[in-house]
């Protein structure tokens, strides 16, 4: 049984599986598009004018016809995500079913082109092999606890896409080998600078992918940045341990009052905003913050998740990551400050999840162990801790530590600063 943070009352709230309502307004949407997929896929391909004697000129509206059922499926990808977003609905099926849907519509389209000699094989093979490698990114990220989010690229490569499509459908072309008439048909060739353009944005999108992961892949380019990480990784740890030693359980509210308003200031001083995401510390770290007078110039907000579906929905942990290793561990510490920090809009965000007793422990996990996680720019990792004392010190030293985190990457935010305007 996973244990969740804290006492043994909020470890059977926590840990009990939280039932999402599966068929939302937005999923029946999704798997609309699902359903109307395949009769996209018949309405292009097969001879259906043949089997209505009465329409004269169905073979000429066929394409048509392909085209606008391609495109009432394809407006259905914005809608259901309108209504998720708008209702609060967001759910895991949801998550699974509508990229799965875009990309076996998109690649339904290619190959009902390719079979009816509209167009090429090669066309295709670059849209579905940037979707393989994408997703393969993704997914090495998403282990390592770091989310990688979609850029203006994938949007503007998928209008282009879905374009494209439609004017390689409509026009209802064929390859033309005879240069001169590929010039003269200018329909020909707008369709062909469409689908030119889709394919960059094709390219460029995934190598914005592979920019943003060139740290996670191991690129030799990316070798300096992370021996940077790393010398602030090692920096937070030695500063911390040495906290730790002197007065693990002896932590004065003026001390942390003092801590807390030169983190204030030195944010204040850089104009850098900071948030929270807390499960085991309840809040105590935002309300440590905002004690400082001022503090609303730099804290923007902090997100209190105790139970499994407010780090889902509110911070984008993900559910499978919860339900297999719990809510105590170093990916959904990460997964919670990163989260934080998109979803607060600000520049440096700490989490904390763990246990702080009484009672809540498992074996590897007693009582006083806190994951603290930081996002920012930069770098997202977090630190296991193994706190003593009570449940009221335990949630005091992990304020004290997410304190000095957050100080930690204020002074490395600004230096950074302080360097690019150099």
């Amino acid at each position: 049984m996973t244990t969740p943070d804290s006492s043994r009352q909020e470890q059977s709230f926590e840990e009990r599986p939280t039932m999402e309502q599966l068929w939302t307004p937005a999923n029946k949407v999704t798997l609309l598009r699902l359903c109307l997929i395949p009769v996209f896929f018949i309405v292009i391909i097969s001879p259906w004018p043949s089997w209505i004697p009465q329409w004269s000129n169905a073979d000429t509206y066929k394409p048509f016809v392909a085209a606008i059922v391609f495109a009432i499926v394809a407006a259905t990808d914005s809608l259901d995500g309108y209504l998720a977003r708008s209702r609060n609905e967001v759910t895991t099926l949801g998550k699974f079913m509508d990229p799965l849907a875009d990309k076996i519509l998109v690649t339904a389209a290619l190959l009902a082109l390719i079979e009816l000699g509209k167009l090429p094989s090669w066309v295709a093979l670059i849209i579905i092999a940037r979707e393989f490698i994408v997703s393969g990114i993704r997914m090495v990220a998403a282990s390592d606890g770091i989310v990688i989010a979609a850029s203006w690229y994938g949007k503007a490569k998928t209008v282009a896409q879905i374009v494209a499509i439609l004017l390689f459908i409509v026009k209802d072309s064929h390859m033309v080998s005879d240069l001169g008439a590929v010039f003269s048909d200018r329909f020909y060739l707008f369709s062909w600078a469409v689908m030119i353009v889709a394919l960059a944005l094709t390219i460029i999108s995934m190598l914005d992918y592979f920019s943003k992961a060139s740290e996670l892949l191991g690129f030799s380019s990316s070798e300096k940045s992370h021996k940077k990480s790393k010398k602030r990784e090692n920096a937070f740890i030695s500063k911390t341990h040495a906290l730790d030693a002197n007065d693990a359980l002896s932590i004065s509210p003026e001390n942390l009052f003092k801590e807390a308003k030169e983190l204030i200031q030195s944010a204040q001083k850089y104009h850098l905003s900071v948030g929270t995401a807390e499960s085991c510390t309840g809040g105590l770290i935002a309300g440590e913050l905002t004690a400082v007078p001022g503090s609303s110039e730099v804290v923007h907000g902090g997100v209190v998740s105790y139970v499994y579906e407010v780090k889902e929905r509110q911070l984008g942990v993900q559910r499978s990551l919860l339900e297999e290793h719990g809510a105590v561990n170093e990916q959904t510490a990460c997964q919670m400050a990163q989260g934080a920090r998109e979803r607060l809009n600000v520049d440096v965000a700490v989490s904390a999840t763990g246990i702080a007793g009484p009672g809540g422990e498992e074996p590897g996990k007693p009582v006083g162990t806190v994951w603290l996680g930081l996002s920012d720019a930069h770098i997202t990792y977090a630190r296991i801790h193994h706190y003593e004392g009570n449940r009221e010190q335990v949630r005091m030293q992990a304020v004290r530590d997410a304190i000095a985190m957050l100080q930690n990457s204020v002074n490395t935010l600004s230096e950074a600063s302080a360097n690019t305007n150099k």
